[in-house]
């Protein structure tokens, strides 16, 4: 395993491996031991009692959280006619069709964070699968991005809306804000994220269905949660 550095140690002591925090003291915690120059990403794994391997134990989606992120996500869309001006005046930083498909294929070009497709160009979009899925940039509609209501989608990206995924090992891993939220706004966040996890639970996961939360920053340790405090 890579040593880290003493910052990162020193952050370390002031955790207590074995307890699992309440939620906002959790938070407290991950902000005071926050000691990089920028202003660090707050972020969560979810270990669910789900099995991955079989399809009806997916868990897959999107959500707008209550507080944001915090970041500024550069978005593109692709789209013809009408919806190029839609794009633009929702605050799409690049807008196009088959030139932008293009410049991905040729160039290798990958500036923006979100695609956002409408219907009608997904034939198209489909060529870039290789390129974009496994990079999670794929548009699709189960997360929203595969809409004609291109403004709407992009004003909740814009706004902090974020995407789940379960990985292979039954973790979900996501952004709840930066350090420079208050403690309370990064717990509303994370009770909001649960309680949607919770609300798209698979019918076929049995037991157990949250197992574990864990927080932590960009570059600190990571802070068990109560999760049983968070899902009251």
């Amino acid at each position: 395993m890579p040593k880290h550095g003493k910052r990162y140690q020193d952050a370390a002591k002031q955790v207590d491996r074995a307890t699992a925090y309440e939620p906002l003291e959790a938070m407290e915690l991950v902000k005071n031991m926050a000691k990089a120059k920028f202003d660090e990403t707050v972020e969560v794994a979810i270990r669910l009692g789900v099995d991955p391997r079989h399809a009806d134990q997916q868990v897959r989606g999107a959500m707008v959280l209550p507080h944001g992120t915090g970041k500024s996500r550069t978005v593109l869309v692709f789209a013809k006619g009408d919806k190029v001006k839609e794009a633009e005046e929702a605050g799409a930083d690049f807008v196009g069709a088959e030139d932008m498909v293009e410049k991905i294929q040729k160039e290798g070009w990958l500036g923006f964070e979100v695609a956002i497709a409408t219907p009608d160009m997904m034939s198209v979009v489909g060529k870039l699968g290789r390129i974009l899925g496994p990079r999670g940039l794929m548009p699709n509609p189960k997360t929203g991005t595969v809409t004609f209501d291109v403004a709407r989608a992009i004003q909740e990206v814009k706004a902090g809306k974020i995407e789940y995924r379960v990985d292979k090992a039954g973790n979900i891993h996501a952004p709840i804000g930066k350090v420079s939220f208050e403690a309370q706004k990064l717990t509303d966040n994370l009770k909001a994220l649960v309680q949607q996890l919770i609300r798209v639970k698979p019918s076929a996961a049995k037991g157990q269905y949250i197992k574990g939360v864990t927080v932590t920053t960009t570059m600190g340790p990571g802070v068990k949660v109560n999760s049983q405090k968070i899902t009251l």
